[in-house]
């Protein structure tokens, strides 16, 4: 009686596990990538003056002298969208290292502190959390008035509370480890253990966090902008410019391609936050 071979399983090839484990991330890395440099060199990307007006060409549709059309002032919209890539990129790194570093470092030291510290600090980010981050930003913003610093302030003021609930957590878990009572034990002062042993070893989590929050800092800011409480007219800010096409159905690239940039920066932090999620978490590595 003759027996059949059995069918080994078929091994993925190591470029084929990077692919499908880290594609995505790369892809993401890639669309910020190319957002970055448009926005580094946009007077020589865009070939337009961003804020020139020219009612005779007022809302063009998308041609070989305006690639992605003109909107109802006449300007061109590619070279507003490449020069809104700087205004939405600066706000969404600015809101987010400060408002992640300034409460990182709440966080951490109210929780290796704990006591009546750790209590207030409880107690004030859970009366953020209250309310929805961009009603209690819109609250702030419209109380402080129009303008990019106004509008950053009052993110900021909503953005910190996630950071320091987070920091709090993993020093939580941190401190009660060995290589801390073996710090303690050696002589090393509270803020050295802190900042020198338990924040670097538990920085991973808030990596992730800080990547995917910078296209919601940037989702964030271009909603504030729509309802008006972003930056000045007439400087170019991807939400504003969807506010100015919204009711110019016929006209869709006004709104369509800012759009579109709101879209793909906020899509490329997510795919490049999963990839270092994934980079860092061991149980993913081994798959």
């Amino acid at each position: 009686m003759s027996t059949s071979a059995i069918p080994l399983p078929r091994v993925a090839s190591p470029a084929r596990r990077w692919v499908r484990r880290y594609g995505l991330a790369a892809v993401g890395g890639g669309i910020i990538l190319a957002w970055v440099l448009a926005a580094v060199f946009a007077p020589w990307v865009s070939g337009h003056n961003p804020n020139f007006v020219d009612v005779a060409n007022r809302l063009r549709p998308p041609s070989a002298t305006h690639w992605m059309g003109t909107d109802a002032l006449g300007r061109d919209v590619l070279a507003r969208v490449i020069y809104g890539a700087r205004i939405s990129l600066s706000v969404g790194m600015v809101v987010v290292l400060i408002g992640g570093l300034f409460g990182t470092l709440l966080g951490a030291v109210a929780a290796y502190a704990r006591g009546w510290a750790e209590e207030a600090l409880m107690r004030a980010t859970d009366l953020v959390f209250c309310f929805p981050p961009i009603i209690l930003a819109m609250a702030i913003a419209a109380a402080m008035g129009i303008g990019t610093v106004n509008t950053v302030i009052a993110m900021l003021v909503v953005w910190w509370p996630k950071f320091a609930r987070l920091a709090r957590s993993l020093v939580i878990t941190q401190r009660s480890l060995e290589y801390v009572e073996a710090a303690q034990s050696i002589g090393f002062g509270s803020a050295h253990i802190l900042l020198r042993q338990i924040i670097p070893n538990a920085v991973g989590p808030l990596i992730v966090l800080v990547t995917l929050d910078l296209g919601q800092a940037i989702l964030v800011f271009a909603g504030l902008s729509f309802l008006g409480l972003g930056v000045v007219p007439p400087t170019a800010e991807w939400g504003a410019m969807v506010a100015e096409g919204r009711e110019l159905v016929q006209q869709w690239w006004v709104a369509t391609f800012p759009g579109l940039a709101i879209l793909t920066v906020v899509m490329g932090f997510n795919f490049v936050g999963d990839g270092i999620r994934d980079w860092l978490d061991p149980h993913a590595r081994t798959r």
